[in-house]
């Protein structure tokens, strides 16, 4: 994360906001970034491979 992302993302709110609000934004941020990284690295399963995976767990 850059320190232009996190500018950027406390320009998006309100002139008046919670502390909580830039702290949410920011974790929400950087999850995209990782999820979007493993997507680069090939690190997912097809929506199939997770109902078999997640049937395990479900039965």
């Amino acid at each position: 994360m850059t320190r232009e992302q996190v500018i950027s993302t406390l320009q998006e709110l309100p002139a008046s906001f919670e502390p909580e609000q830039l702290i949410e934004r920011i974790i929400a941020l950087q999850k995209l970034e990782e999820g979007l990284a493993q997507i680069k690295r090939g690190e997912v399963v097809t929506v199939e491979e997770a109902k078999l995976r997640l049937g395990k767990w479900l039965i």
